[in-house]
């Protein structure tokens, strides 16, 4: 049957209720009985399309299903999506809401295709600004979007009990951030998880400035290409790279200008975007919601893992701004050992070769998650939640916190030491470390052969790198007694360059003991004696070294301090583990290399990318370190 037959009755009304008749499996099995996720929707919920109407007139793709009980009232559960609300038409979902604890237990799952994506009018712009101030009553952001959907809701699908919650992960985690400001006043809870939040300083597209090539490409490669009119069937990504080589391949590409001159042609609005802001001004500026979240009236249940290679910055920095500027309001920070999203699916005992010795995911499913929504949507049961719900890899162990970072830890200096040494200890003397950067040589972010983004590499063993000459590494003595750091951490270099420009990437890495042996089935035959897990790995671009907004020029062979976030941690050294950190400026593919002298990066000819010689401080007048908190 033609999807286009459904999508023509008019507003207000359904576009359709189907029966799905499909018998899908599934493996998972989180009902709680003999039937199969897919089953189990089938038998008890309805399914319902709409074209729901916003202030402006353009109309949202919304699919709904309902329980199909009538004597209950129930609360919705809503996501939007730039992901598309799949299947359309009569298919059914396979899974509802954020676990199918939720369907075992009864919502209105609610999913929108926002505006200009999938089956919804409208342009679409990627990561929307809220606008505090609005001109007109037509006037729209993705706050007003939420605030109509939800009127329309409660008005038009019958058995709701007045009550709203949100969730989403990843980009519909930056649309669940802005369901709270401005929110209507039926939405109770919100569950912004792993939120896209703010592209240039440190999710997805950058880490502090620097533009994080591989994962970009791929992605905006589709996300950001035009569509005319509503389709089920978006542009797909871009796969005719001829080689599984991704290294290789976009070395070969050269300058950045390349891509869209022969590939993108510079019909991809997102990437043109980027490409003409190269710098934190404005049009960045307005794209993240932070400096929005004030007045939240919702429960917020904020949620990210630690070994999130896509969204870590997204999590953190969205529960500080809910903190800060909602002293008196509900906000929740749940961080886990995981990977990005994988909290929503599995057990979670380990990710590749670390194991956490115990469930996680179902941990937080179960514990946190369902409670949270119960108790705020249906008023059922108590719940006995902390601020903040950690868990410290390393000693694998669930810690729970009256505020984060934690009040228990103590801050304190990491030093860099010149040789090779780093300890608690600032240097008396010292001197320096120094290397060469070569940009036709960089340093790969992986050992697999990768040609799109693989957000592995954030756990995988960094011995393939450790014995380059363009990667200092600094190593401690064995620990005779556990160290935990829990909070924030931030690295704080002393350096000189050749060039004008540089970047300095900083890994916290957890070495373990020779004696260490693998966990579980070992096909790879993986060698954990020695094994070096990092912790922590992040970038700074120099030149924003003192603003993200007016870059300046390094001047070379002048000591230069360079000080930046690293995101938070929280991890056990083991007693006899050793504590190492690696310093190299360049991670390829993953980050789009540095031509090393101060210039428009995004337009720069292939003769601008130069070596350079880079010294590393450790001094006692310029001593190197890493800024952390040591958890008591």
């Amino acid at each position: 049957m033609r999807y286009d037959k459904f999508i023509l009755p008019a507003i207000f009304t359904p576009l359709l209720t189907v029966v799905c008749t499909s018998s899908q499996q599934l493996i998972a099995q989180e009902t709680g009985s003999q039937q199969t996720p897919a089953q189990f929707i089938h038998e008890h919920y309805t399914k319902t399309e709409h074209r729901v109407p916003m202030r402006d007139g353009v109309k949202l793709f919304t699919s709904v299903y309902t329980p199909k009980d009538p004597e209950q009232s129930y609360p919705f559960m809503m996501s939007r999506t730039p992901y598309g609300v799949a299947p359309y038409g009569e298919a059914y979902k396979t899974r509802l809401g954020p676990s199918m604890l939720f369907a075992q237990e009864g919502f209105i799952f609610v999913y929108q295709d926002v505006r200009g994506k999938y089956m919804s009018e409208g342009e679409f712009v990627g990561v929307r600004p809220h606008i505090p101030e609005k001109s007109s009553g037509t006037q729209i952001d993705e706050s007003t979007d939420t605030y109509d959907t939800i009127a329309w809701l409660l008005e038009n699908i019958p058995n709701n009990n007045g009550n709203v919650g949100t969730w989403g992960v990843s980009a519909p985690g930056f649309y669940t951030t802005h369901t709270t400001i401005d929110a209507h006043p039926a939405l109770k809870a919100a569950s912004p998880q792993a939120p896209v939040t703010d592209w240039f300083l440190g999710d997805d597209r950058h880490h502090n400035g620097a533009f994080m090539l591989q994962a970009s490409f791929s992605f905006l490669s589709s996300y950001g290409a035009s569509r005319p009119q509503p389709t089920s069937r978006p542009p797909g990504a871009f796969r005719d790279y001829g080689t599984p080589d991704g290294y290789q391949w976009y070395l070969d590409l050269g300058p950045l200008t390349t891509i869209n001159e022969k590939y993108l042609h510079h019909d991809n609005e997102l990437w043109n975007a980027m490409m003409e802001h190269e710098n934190y001004d404005a049009w960045w500026q307005a794209r993240t919601p932070l400096p929005h979240l004030h007045d939240i009236k919702p429960a917020i249940l904020v949620v990210g893992g630690f070994f999130d290679a896509q969204d870590l910055y997204g999590p953190l920095k969205t529960y500080g701004a809910y903190e800060r500027q909602n002293p008196d309001g509900v906000n929740h920070l749940i961080m886990g050992p995981w990977s990005h999203g994988s909290w929503s699916r599995g057990d979670q005992d380990r990710y590749q070769d670390i194991v956490f010795d115990q469930k996680t995911g179902p941990f937080y499913r179960e514990q946190i998650e369902l409670p949270f929504f119960n108790y705020y949507l249906k008023g059922q049961g108590t719940l006995d939640l902390a601020e903040a719900t950690i868990f410290i890899s390393g000693s694998n162990q669930w810690k729970e916190f009256d505020e984060w970072p934690p009040a228990a830890s103590q801050p304190s200096n990491l030093y860099l030491h010149a040789g090779g040494g780093v300890s608690f200890e600032a240097p008396a003397t010292g001197g320096y470390d120094e290397y060469v950067s070569d940009p036709g040589k960089p340093v790969p972010h992986t050992p697999q052969i990768v040609i799109r983004r693989d957000d592995r590499y954030v756990i995988q063993d960094q011995r393939f790198v450790a014995t380059r000459p363009d990667v200092l590494v600094y190593e401690s003595e064995a620990l005779q007694e556990d160290v935990t750091i829990a909070g924030e951490l931030f690295a704080k270099l002393f350096v000189t360059a050749t060039g004008t420009d540089a970047d300095f990437i900083v890994k916290l890495i957890d070495v373990y003991p020779d004696t260490a042996q693998y966990v579980g089935p070992n096909p790879q035959d993986v060698q954990m004696g020695g094994f070096q897990l990092m912790i922590r790995g992040e970038v700074m671009r120099a030149k924003f070294r003192n603003s993200f907004e007016h870059p300046e020029p390094m001047e070379p062979g002048e000591i230069t301090e360079i000080a930046f976030d690293m995101q938070d941690v929280g991890h056990t050294f083991l007693k006899g583990h050793k504590i190492m950190v690696h310093v190299q400026s360049t991670w390829f593919p993953m980050l789009n290399r540095n031509p090393q002298q101060f210039t428009d990066i995004y337009h720069a000819p292939a003769d601008a990318y130069q070596e350079a010689t880079h010294r590393i401080y450790a001094t006692a007048e310029h001593p190197s370190h890493l800024q952390l908190q040591i958890l008591k």
